[in-house]
């Protein structure tokens, strides 16, 4: 079991032992059978089979996130074998699509999800366009058109730009969850997500184009597409309607049914649940990594003048070895007290406070960017062996999606430290209060020119903002700033 569950939450692992008398097995038998090599068709197929065998619903986000986040965890072991691709596709399905419908579906939308499962149908998320998306703050420039006299929908990519992007799954999936700003009357009211039926009987709904991305450096096995509509149209019962609804007759009116809430922070609640469950992936791929690494440098035989030793016996080797144990449990042990609250916001189905908010988003940060960073070094140390293929090392771009998926590094970071520079509270340490006042004052007469100019000091003050979140949430868990984040 993971080391968070001993430290930060030990509730946590007494949850997990109690589920792993014999669920646990039984997923790993049923994930040990995943295979990469055989085309995005087949391995839609074994999702599709996985979901069928009920081991993991798609309502546990909401009913046992404890379980769905150890289901990701398991899962992931297999990347540095697999890549990334079966498990993004996994984590779409149940967390994106079926979670997106959890959040802001409607009672009669959740019911769906058991027949979906049942019938092995595999959904995607439409969010991301080539000019918008998550970097954008959520802004969408699909647009779906309220047609009063037919009821419907009507969806419309308005040029190349307003097209989905990068939508994995989106070649098979016969489901979409899509984010559309909505206009009613041309009058505009913002994003919102519809579910939709994208392919019947296998072949594509009338009024939507797909194309293919092309292809990655790694993880072929999942299709990215991108996504056109051309005048689709979606009956009412479409829209998900758990906070926002239109009223048909007189041109069709608007209905609210959550003041203070907007439908785009709602469907952004996956966000929180994906960057813990990409944090994880991110942690446990290098944990396997090393694993494996360390398996074949305790076996590998090195001439000595004085006698032969083993790879792992080199210094520089045995001490990565040490150190990376090291700042994996304190990643590990943060990663999982985020989870553990966030789990207690799942099943009480209440929105995270602002505070949880930025430390899973410094939890991503970390988790994503010191993984890079321990297999970077590991693969400058054990020589040959990194170049060989079925080592783990050829999947190392695994990291490079985790670091970009649900919220970039980098924006993330740029985040943090706007906020922390908008802010007047006197928090954080010595360092961190310094980088913040010289940003606002900078800020005052540069503007935004200013901000781009000293984008050393905004990522040193992102940083700060991580470490404090990361010892206030979970005491004795600082590590150093990860290479890939420093300076040149």
């Amino acid at each position: 079991l993971p080391i968070s569950q001993a430290c930060c939450c030990p509730s946590g692992r007494l949850r997990l032992l109690a589920m792993s008398a014999s669920w646990r097995d039984q997923w790993i038998e049923a994930v040990s059978k995943i295979r990469s090599d055989l085309g995005y068709e087949n391995s839609a197929e074994q999702l599709r089979t996985l979901q069928k065998t009920g081991l993991l619903k798609l309502t546990d986000l909401k009913s046992d996130p404890a379980k769905f986040f150890e289901a990701h965890r398991l899962l992931a072991r297999h990347a540095p074998q697999l890549g990334p691709g079966f498990w993004i596709r996994f984590t779409v399905h149940y967390n994106l699509f079926a979670g997106s419908v959890l959040a802001v579906g409607s009672d009669e939308q959740i019911k769906q999800l058991d027949s979906i499962q049942q019938q092995g149908l595999l959904g995607c998320f439409g969010l991301t366009e080539k000019l918008a998306g998550v970097n954008s703050g959520g802004v969408v420039n699909t647009t779906a058109d309220w047609d009063d006299q037919a009821k419907e929908f009507v969806l419309n990519s308005a040029d190349v730009g307003a097209q989905k992007n990068w939508i994995s799954q989106g070649l098979v999936g016969d489901l979409a969850v899509v984010v559309a700003d909505l206009r009613i009357g041309g009058k505009r009211y913002g994003p919102h997500a519809f579910l939709m039926e994208l392919r019947r009987g296998g072949k594509p709904v009338p009024n939507v184009e797909f194309g293919d991305m092309g292809r990655k450096t790694v993880g072929n096995d999942l299709d990215n597409a991108w996504i056109a509509f051309n005048g689709a149209r979606l009956p009412h019962s479409n829209l998900l309607s758990r906070y926002a609804d239109v009223q048909p007759g007189n041109g069709g009116s608007y209905i609210s049914k959550a003041k203070g809430l907007t439908n785009m922070a709602m469907i952004g609640q996956r966000l929180f649940s994906g960057r813990v469950a990409v944090a994880w992936a991110a942690l446990t791929f290098t944990r396997k990594l090393y694993e494996m690494t360390r398996e074949y440098s305790d076996n590998k035989t090195c001439w000595g003048p004085k006698g032969n030793s083993n790879l792992t016996s080199v210094p520089q080797l045995n001490n990565l070895y040490a150190r990376a144990d090291d700042r994996l449990k304190k990643v590990e042990a943060f990663v999982g007290a985020c989870e553990k609250k966030l789990c207690e916001c799942l099943v009480k189905d209440e929105i995270p406070p602002v505070q949880l908010q930025d430390a899973i988003a410094c939890a991503k940060i970390v988790a994503s960017e010191t993984s890079i960073d321990l297999c970077f070094r590991l693969k400058q140390d054990v020589g040959s062996y990194a170049l060989m293929g079925d080592t783990g090392f050829e999947q190392m771009d695994f990291l490079q999606a985790c670091k970009f998926a649900e919220g970039d590094s980098r924006i993330l970071m740029q985040k943090l430290a706007r906020d922390r520079v908008k802010s007047t509270a006197t928090v954080g340490s010595s360092e961190e209060q310094k980088l913040a006042q010289e940003l606002q004052t900078v800020l005052k007469d540069g503007g935004m020119q200013a901000w781009d100019a000293n984008f050393d000091k905004v990522y040193d003050l992102a940083w700060a903002v991580v470490s404090r979140n990361m010892e206030a949430l979970c005491p004795g868990t600082l590590v150093g700033i990860p290479c890939g984040l420093s300076k040149l």
